[in-house]
């Protein structure tokens, strides 16, 4: 098959949508299909990519991680005309979503979208506290949604709130796949000894974008109480954000900034060997479609402590291969922490081996296999179309109708948006 990715973040980018287009072509690519990948240029990117396009962009839009792609007419028509793609793959619904839908709809091929992000927890980046925007949002992402021939949910727990929002299309869930090789030569207590950690410590860790909706200030308030109440405990912290120095400013307020570590982004060996340093992965954030970092914890043998939410409940069993909070609490948190660094060192090693059995689960090559079944199933309901120059006409008529179907959905989702605005400032609803 020839697949194209349209992904709105990708290398050298850190954030899920971006390691997840990564590490599935990548994996498709080892099957033998091609894959093309196309995303908005980025600071620091590689100066020589295989298969990639990019795109001009505007850097990190009002603060936020994320680029917003300039419209470049034409740029894309020579690239794909070379490539011939069997299927366009969204990883957004906008920007180079809206691309993905006109360029399917032009050459008769079908549209694959991932629903990655619970877009209405990022508004804040736009307009804080409009309750306006996060409902245009979410009927944006809905209705683009049902534009598309299939939709892949990263986890049940997405595919049944699409499922509650609306949408139609046809839904398969499947995870983001972690590689699991590397995690056999971990080396945890060299990291340690880097970062001047003490070899008989107890440490909790956390690993991703040090950002509001990741919920990390509830997380540090609570570690911060952990540590004052155990002096052999540390704090490692992997990761980059806007929340940094805050986080930074209350450990040392709280007198326990000396037992914290901030190793910065990490990458390859290093990503892994801190994962390995860890003797348990916490993680408080709500706004998660999956928990791809929680996987890659657990194929270090590291068990996990989690406040229950999508992508978290589908890979923490509590008492198993972690602990999976009911509420958010803080007090609950540390209680949970301390029952796993109190727990003999044989009943440690069960909680770390079923940690490990859980992210053998879902390997990359079973999640591979996954998304490369749904990819066939679509092309065969939907024969792809070759564009002839007796096509032209149809061709025409097809990007016209893209065009109005996405205008539809954008007018339909800021009519719904309105309306609940004005029953709201009413006091109706």
């Amino acid at each position: 098959m020839h697949i194209v990715m349209m992904t709105n973040t990708y290398l050298p980018h850190v954030g899920g949508v971006a390691r997840s287009v990564e590490a599935f072509s990548a994996a498709l690519r080892d099957y033998g299909h091609k894959v093309m990948v196309v995303a908005p240029e980025f600071p620091d990117m590689p100066e020589t990519e295989t298969d990639v396009v990019r795109v001009p962009a505007i850097q990190r839009f009002n603060g936020s991680d994320f680029s917003v792609r300039l419209p470049v007419p034409g740029l894309l028509t020579d690239p794909l005309e070379r490539f011939q793609p069997d299927i366009i793959h969204a990883h957004h619904p906008f920007l180079l979503g809206d691309t993905a839908m006109r360029v399917a709809s032009t050459r008769g091929i079908p549209v694959v979208f991932t629903h990655h992000t619970l877009y209405e927890e990022y508004t804040h980046y736009v307009s804080p506290e409009s309750e306006g925007l996060r409902r245009f949002v979410v009927d944006l992402s809905t209705g683009y949604a049902n534009l598309c021939d299939h939709v892949i949910a990263p986890s049940q727990s997405v595919a049944a709130l699409l499922q509650q929002r609306g949408v139609t299309a046809p839904i398969t869930v499947v995870p983001t796949g972690v590689n699991l090789e590397p995690f056999a030569r971990r080396a945890g207590k060299r990291f340690r000894q880097a970062h001047g950690i003490p070899v008989d410590a107890f440490v909790a860790g956390h690993i991703g974008r040090l950002a509001p909706e990741k919920n990390l200030m509830f997380l540090a308030r609570t570690i911060a109480s952990f540590l004052r109440k155990r002096a052999q405990a540390w704090f490692l912290v992997a990761g980059a954000g806007p929340l940094l120095e805050e986080m930074k400013e209350h450990f040392g307020a709280e007198g326990v900034l000396d037992r914290v570590r901030f190793a910065g982004i990490l990458k390859g060996k290093d990503l892994v060997n801190a994962y390995a340093a860890m003797d348990a992965f916490v993680f408080a954030s709500q706004s998660e479609t999956q928990g791809m970092v929680l996987v890659e914890a657990m194929a270090a043998g590291t068990p996990v402590v989690a406040v229950d939410a999508s992508g978290v409940r589908e890979v923490v069993q509590d008492g198993v291969n972690g602990r999976k909070l009911s509420v958010e609490d803080a007090d609950s948190f540390c209680t949970a922490l301390a029952w796993i660094a109190d727990l003999p060192a044989e009943a440690r090693k069960t909680l770390s081996r079923n940690a490990r059995k859980t992210a053998r689960g879902m390997a990359m090559p079973v999640c591979a296999d996954k998304l490369s079944s749904v990819y066939k199933s679509v092309i065969r309901k939907k024969a792809a179309w070759e564009v002839s120059e007796e096509d032209l006409w149809q061709a025409a008529m097809r990007r016209i109708g893209a065009e109005w179907k996405l205008l539809g959905n954008i007018a339909h989702a800021a009519g719904t948006a309105l309306v609940g605005a004005e029953v709201s400032e009413d006091g109706v609803a």
